[in-house]
């Protein structure tokens, strides 16, 4: 057959809303519901509510940005374009860092997830155990050349899509509105603990941006991308509130003080083999998310390094293709960042250091309105600068008020940056 004549599959627009979903519903919602409970009280979900406005914003900016581009590479490519080589390989490079986190905190919930399956390991010392030997695992398969991507994929998806709707459709009929009073807990009120709890849960939201940087694999990116983000975000904002609802509504006061609070909701319905089996349903659904993000993780080192961002060594392959190199650097540092928390503070940490992504594109906006005035695109965001700047404005006043240490810990890879770009940057200058 002639290579003309073969057309290259590319991804739909509901194919697009679907992967979007799957990219976004992850470990979080079974296991932070408890927290929005203890921090903010049934009024959780106005939480809840700010966090999907806020990641409804910030989608609206990375649609617009994409919609100026057909090309793959998201926020980096964004931030390039708009700000030049250093902003856009501090994005670069920190993408990178926002895996690894990822992938840590992923380690730490698969920990959580099996606690609540077997209470006896349910302390600290357990945890490591438990995400030292499996991280070892993930790796010792990747160096080996496996992949398991598509039925990891199809085990993911429906191991965390029919424990969510189980809870849902069940927890509906059992709600109890006396649970839901007093709606504003006078002690938990205020501004630190809304901002702590909008953090915290903001992570469930996190995943969006990945979509966005294969847009060059899908049909009519422009047109399509930025209808099916702005669907697949509300799909999981309803899907997410509903829970937070069920779970308020069957545990009441209860929720503050379980570690796995979708196993608990079922468990209260339906009696010990009901928690049992969204115990599993979460273990299968956290356990393939991370071996998933342990193949792809590593392989986003090796294209900064292709694309001379990074260490040329990371792209080094062994004789299955596997690049070795990177998989044991990325598994190392996602192991100590593993150690150093619950997953709770490794949930805030991860979702600050999203904004290192969402900030520069959002600024991309106002930038991309001036300078590709002539570029044809076919998605704008309405209301002027109005979203853009609503953006930015309520994404400082979250950060400004998120404990400091968390701030450094999730933004921190900006600062590692610097050092390698200028390395990267002389050797490449030297090579030429």
């Amino acid at each position: 057959m002639n290579k003309s004549s073969i057309k290259h599959h590319k991804i739909g627009f509901w194919s697009i809303v679907l992967l979007g979903v799957n990219a976004i519903i992850g470990s979080g919602i079974f296991l932070l519901p408890n927290v929005g409970m203890k921090l903010f009280g049934p009024a959780s979900i106005i939480v809840l509510l700010f966090d999907a406005l806020l990641a409804f914003v910030i989608a609206l900016c990375f649609a617009e940005c994409a919609s100026f581009f057909d090309k793959t590479g998201g926020p980096y490519l964004y931030a390039k374009a708009a700000f030049g080589n250093f902003v856009g390989y501090e994005v670069g490079f920190v993408t990178l860092a926002i895996r690894i986190i990822a992938e840590g905190t992923m380690y730490v919930a698969f920990a959580t997830a099996l606690s609540g399956f077997f209470p006896a390991l349910a302390h600290p010392m357990a945890k490591n155990i438990i995400v030292t030997i499996f991280a070892i695992a993930l790796m010792i398969l990747n160096i080996s050349g496996v992949c398991l991507t598509t039925l990891i994929n199809n085990v993911v998806t429906v191991g965390k899509i029919v424990p969510i709707l189980l809870v849902i459709i069940v927890g509906l009929f059992f709600i109890n509105g006396s649970n839901f009073h007093p709606f504003f807990i006078p002690n938990l009120t205020h501004t630190s603990n809304f901002a702590t709890a909008a953090i915290t849960l903001f992570y469930i939201f996190t995943g969006f941006e990945g979509v966005v940087v294969i847009a060059g694999e899908m049909d009519n990116a422009k047109k399509n991308l930025p209808k099916a983000l702005v669907i697949a975000l509300l799909c999981v904002a309803i899907t997410y509130i509903a829970i937070m609802v069920v779970s308020i509504g069957v545990l009441g006061p209860e929720l503050a003080n379980t570690a796995v609070p979708l196993k608990s909701v079922f468990e209260k319905l339906v009696g010990p083999w009901g928690g049992m089996l969204i115990s599993l349903g979460m273990i299968l659904s956290v356990g393939g998310i991370c071996v998933a993000s342990s193949f792809i993780t590593p392989r986003s080192g090796v294209a900064l390094a292709e694309q001379k961002m990074m260490p040329a060594i990371l792209a080094r392959t062994n004789r299955r293709q596997a690049p070795y190199v990177a998989i044991i650097v990325s598994t190392c540092i996602s192991l100590i960042i593993a150690y150093s928390g619950t997953f709770t503070a490794l949930a805030q940490i991860s979702a600050v250091s999203r904004f290192a992504q969402y900030i520069p594109t959002c600024l991309a906006v106002l930038v991309f309105r001036r300078t590709k005035q002539q570029v044809g695109h076919s998605f704008k965001i309405p209301f002027g600068p109005l979203v853009p700047i609503l953006a930015l404005l309520t994404s400082g006043w979250l950060l400004f008020h998120i404990q400091t240490s968390n701030v450094l810990w999730g933004l921190g890879a900006l600062v590692v940056a610097i050092p390698f770009y200028f390395i990267t940057k002389q050797k490449n200058q030297s090579n030429k």
